[in-house]
């Protein structure tokens, strides 16, 4: 009987490729597909079997015997009707099986997971492999148990895991990204490019992810080739590599005094001239020689530390520098140990001035490229890491500037940003810190730097909504512009790049509070006066979105001569100006009476307005049209457009030449209120049967 199966089996097997296709349809999420497969995979196995009749043989799946019906003996003399019938039922039940198998399997994957979760990698294998037991066809089972043999360094049997996921689902990614792994592990570097490049093929989304299994590859065969030529340097008994290799085994001994470590470690630092030297640095132990002695550790963690403590601290942070430099290998392990985590943060905050620049130092060395900001990001305390950068801002202007830069380049990065959204408010105080200091002690350079990474932050939602949470942050930047303003010619540039972030947070309604909006409304009238282009911009642009939120700071604007100046901004033509200036009239106008009748005098026959209806840009039109609309009720207003096309501009723009709908609502309004102001208008409305048409547009505006 056991040779029988094994037969079956192979010529099961031998049809991977159809069986293949009717097991991914057997997992569908959808119970018709999933029925329709069971349903054909019955079919198939009873007329196989009837065909293998004779020889007594049987056909398995999933350890269930599939049988004819006992009461129908010969096949061939089976009524079609009821062989049909018998098998749709036997489908079903095999179904009902086939699902509570799979609530078995789930559980017990759950249970591996848990396992897996506890680092308990073997009672992980036991429970997958039960649950494979009840679902052979489970692709997470067999890649979850993959993970968990590459973690025991059982990659063989990773591999075949692998290999039997694609059977199931040949685009599992994770079948390939553990194979990948798996085969980088071996040494198999083009086979596990490969497997990552398989990855971006099947799903374009894992570029970011592929990109940076791809660099690992290339970084581990490239330390395999330096690991190689050290070997054979050292075979060959050259001076440094020998050096390095007795150096090493002096560091490692036990119950010296710290200056001999430091002498040590000095002369080990200027032995690291080459890439043999770096490597057999890494080969023979030289990152656990320093990180796992009791004596060096004791001094690299002390708190207070005394002038020999400061010597070896200041000596191993030189060696690292030493080893990691164009060693990407080195690097990555440097900052994968567990110790590095806390222990750089520290050194950067350090109340020993030398610690502080060495530590700085190796961190930019570090980040200097994707790999190592990467390698940073994933292992670093980084809300430490980022409070000790933006201490640096008390410092000379070149020491602030490299923090400052190294923070920004970090936050470049995805894996920074991913990190960042849940865990900025963990980092606003000290971003909030910056905002605090007296502008006059810190270096304008590096406070604009770390301004505009305030403000690359806040232009994401979830960011932005964590800032305006934080009352103290919104007071820090009000008060920053305030100080700023006295001394304009100092700080211009930082009060430039403040408003950009302000005029972000001004993007999140509501704000943080009504009076903080009026305050900062009021700054911004003020700088309205000022002679700096960019800033009358910026003040512009925070204005337009903060002006709306109270009837008193309209009038206080109007009183400031805001229309005025909004006028003067529309006549200069710049795009980004007028974005904000005619919103801001729009408000105006829209709320207070003197401000329409400002716009009026200030351009008679609203050739301004008139031609922004026939930009290109909707949201100019849409508020040009409203603030349009609100002034048709100044008297006289009307009256002035008669020469104008005016009726037609505003009837092809609310019947449907816009692609916005509020643009058509406030065109359709201006014509109206143009019409009821002057009847000549609502005649030419008539000839141009417009009546109709915004009838039709209105409904259509309705109705969506």
């Amino acid at each position: 009987m056991a040779g029988d199966q094994e037969r079956d089996l192979q010529r099961f097997l031998e049809n991977v490729d159809e069986i293949t296709n009717l097991i991914q349809e057997m997992n569908s999420e959808d119970p018709v597909i999933q029925e329709k497969a069971v349903l054909e995979t019955e079919k198939r196995l009873l007329l196989l079997e009837r065909d293998q009749e004779e020889d007594g043989c049987r056909t398995t799946l999933n350890k269930t015997m599939i049988s004819p019906p006992k009461a129908l003996e010969n096949a061939d003399e089976m009524n079609p009707e009821a062989f049909l019938a018998s098998v749709e039922k036997d489908a079903k039940e095999r179904a009902k099986r086939r699902r509570e198998s799979k609530v078995l399997a789930d559980a017990l994957k759950e249970k591996g997971n848990e396992a897996f979760a506890k680092g308990d990698y073997e009672t992980a294998i036991l429970y997958y492999s039960e649950g494979l037991g009840k679902l052979k066809d489970m692709t997470a089972l067999y890649t979850n148990r993959a993970q968990a043999y590459i973690k025991l360094g059982d990659y063989q049997k990773a591999l075949v895991d692998c290999d039997w996921a694609l059977k199931c689902d040949e685009n599992c990614t994770k079948a390939y990204f553990h194979m990948g792994k798996a085969h980088l592990s071996l040494k198999n570097y083009s086979k596990s490019r490969w497997c990552y490049q398989k990855m971006g093929e099947i799903n374009p989304k894992l570029q970011t992810q592929v990109k940076e299994c791809l660099s690992q590859v290339t970084i581990r065969e490239k330390a395999d080739l330096q690991e190689k030529e050290a070997r054979e340097s050292l075979d060959a008994g050259k001076n440094t590599a020998v050096t390095t290799r007795n150096l090493l085994g002096t560091l490692s001994k036990s119950d010296q005094m710290p200056l001999f470590y430091a002498g040590g470690i000095e002369i080990l630092t200027e032995v690291m001239t080459g890439c043999t030297e770096r490597t057999l640095f890494r080969t023979h132990g030289g990152f656990s020689t320093i990180s796992d002695h009791e004596v060096i550790r004791r001094c690299l963690f002390s708190v207070e530390k005394d002038a020999v403590e400061e010597v070896l601290c200041v000596a191993v942070l030189k060696l690292w520098q030493a080893v990691c430099s164009d060693n990407e290998e080195n690097q990555r392990l440097l900052v994968s140990h567990p110790d590095m985590a806390s222990l750089l943060p520290a050194f950067m905050t350090s109340k020993i001035l030398v610690i502080q620049q060495q530590s700085l130092a190796l961190l930019l060395q570090l980040t200097q490229t994707e790999n190592g900001r990467n390698q940073v990001i994933k292992h670093l305390d980084l809300t430490r890491l980022c409070e000790a950068l933006l201490l640096f801002l008390d410092f000379s202007d070149k020491k602030s500037n490299t923090a400052i830069g190294i923070l920004t380049d970090l936050a470049l990065e995805e894996r920074f940003q991913v990190w960042l959204r849940p865990n900025l408010p963990g980092v606003l105080p000290a971003f909030t810190g910056v905002l605090k200091r007296e502008p006059k002690l810190s270096s304008p350079s590096a406070l604009c730097q770390c301004i505009t990474l305030m403000g690359n932050i806040s232009a994401e939602p979830t960011a932005r909504r964590h800032m305006l949470a934080c009352e103290e942050f919104g007071d820090a930047c009000l008060d920053l512009l305030v100080k700023c303003e006295e001394d304009m010619d100092m700080f211009s540039e930082v009060t430039y790049t403040l408003l950009g972030l302000i005029m972000n947070l001004c993007l999140e309604i509501p704000f943080l509070s009504e009076m903080w909006t009026m305050d900062m409304s009021r700054k911004c009238l003020s700088l309205l006066n000022s002679q700096d282009g960019g800033i009358l911009t910026r003040a512009a642009g925070v204005l337009s979105r903060t002006l709306s939120s109270s009837v008193t700071i309209v009038e206080e604007a109007l009183t400031a001569g805001v229309v005025k100046k909004m006028i003067k901004f529309l006549r200069m033509g710049g795009q980004t100006a007028s974005h904000y200036a005619i919103k801001i009239l729009a408000i105006c106008t829209n709320s207070y009476h003197p401000a329409r009748e400002e716009v009026m005098r200030l351009d008679k026959k609203f050739n301004i307005l008139i031609m922004l209806l026939g930009s290109e840009d909707e949201v100019l039109v849409g508020n040009a049209a409203l603030c349009l609309g609100n002034c048709m009720e100044v008297p006289g207003a009307a009256s002035s457009l008669l020469k104008t096309d005016i009726v037609q501009v505003l009837l092809k723009l609310a019947g449907g030449g816009s692609q916005k709908a509020d643009v058509q609502l406030n065109a359709g309004i201006a014509l109206g209120k143009l019409c009821t102001a002057e009847p000549r208008f609502a005649a030419q409305l008539r000839g141009l049967h417009g009546i109709e048409i915004l009838n039709s547009t209105m409904k259509h505006l309705n109705d969506s």
